[in-house]
Formats: C-alpha cells, structure tokens, sequence
C-alpha cells in the first residue's frame, strides 16, 4: 500500500512544478479569454487530508462557489474549484464588462456560466500539465456550480468524498488582473479516488 505521507522532497517539488506549468497555461488562456493581461500564481500546494480542507478556506460562514467535475481517463477521480465571493465577483464583472456584480445575490444563469467557463480554464490547465508530467490521459466532465456558505459547500464535499478520499492534492492560487492591486483568491483541490492516488504516486516515483 502507497502512503501519500511517503512523498519525499523531491517528489512534493515535482508536483509543484506541475501546478507553475499549469497556472501559466491558465494565465495565457484567461488573458486571451478577458483581453487583459491576467497572472496566475500557485504560492502554496499542499497534500492534506479531506477533512482539514475547510480551516484552509476561511470562514465558514462567508458565501462561495464551488465548480466540480468529475476526472476520467487514467487516474480518475474529482477535482473542485473554489471561488470566494470576492473573486467569483470580479471575475463576473470582468468577463461581462460591469463595474459589480454581487455575489451571491446578482449571480443568475449567465453570472455562473462565467465562473464555470474560468473554472474549466483553470482545471483544464493543471490537468493538462498533470497529465503530461504523468504520461496519462485525465479528461474533464462537464462543471456543475454550486454556491453556498463555505462550510455548507466543504461539509457536503466531506460528507460525498470521504468515503473515496483521504488526502487531496490542495493547491492555493491567486489571479492578478493587470488593473488591480490586490490578486484574486481561488483554491483548486484534486480528489483522487484511492486507486488513482496510488497510479499518480507510483508514477512519482517511476520519475
């Protein structure tokens, strides 16, 4: 049995790698998508259990949105997109040339299209680098949006992968709109079913 807890230095650094590789994908996909120039950092990827996921977060209490989708191909599994509200409404504003949109009160059908679209983006970047740094093929589903106080969203995420997971590849990122001072927050977590996590971490150690 593979032991996430086993990963060494150099291994934790490889995948580390991944994420830059995937968050500047992100960031050249996003700047074309919006017409502005958009920087996409990881400052921090952690291996965490499921359960330790929401005092990463922030408030409970405090509203998000939460794009999930399922991961096929050859390591499948769940992968969930995080937006606090300060981010899913600038992104909204961005992307639909308004000076606001409140969140979570002004997002109807065409606000959470938008978060969708940017969330597809964003996960389709690091997977893509996960899935060549892998030599494996990891094929996104369709996105489904739900929007919630953060404890609500990460509880119902405990409660439907706990089951299946109990490390989760966790990675900060923060979006700087060329325009704004202050970079956007987001969190991308990957929810590799058991036998997933132990392909990805057996071709760790093949590398």
């Amino acid at each position: 049995m593979i032991d996430v807890r086993e990963l060494d230095a150099l291994q934790i650094d490889a995948l580390r790698e991944v994420a830059n590789i995937g968050a500047g994908h992100a960031a050249t996909a996003l700047s074309h998508l919006t017409g502005r120039r958009i920087g996409v950092s990881v400052p921090e990827l952690r291996i965490v259990r499921l359960e330790d996921v929401p005092e990463l977060i922030g408030d409970p209490e405090d509203p998000l949105a939460a794009v999930l989708m399922q991961v096929l191909g050859d390591a499948p599994g769940r992968t969930v997109q995080l937006f606090p509200a300060a981010t899913a409404s600038r992104i909204a504003a961005i992307l639909l040339a308004r000076d606001q949109v409140d969140f979570p009160s002004g997002f109807g059908e065409m606000e959470q299209s938008v978060l969708k679209e940017v969330a597809n983006i964003l996960v389709g970047a690091y997977l893509s680098a996960l899935s060549d740094f892998l030599g494996m093929v990891l094929i996104m589903s369709v996105p489904a949006l739900a929007i919630d106080q953060a404890g609500a969203v990460l509880s119902s995420m405990y409660l439907n992968f706990a089951v299946e997971a109990d490390y989760v590849l966790f990675i900060d990122t923060q979006l700087m709109v060329s325009e704004h001072a202050q970079p956007l927050r987001a969190h991308f977590v990957l929810v590799p079913d058991m036998v997933s996590l132990h392909v990805i971490l057996r071709a760790l150690r093949l590398g």
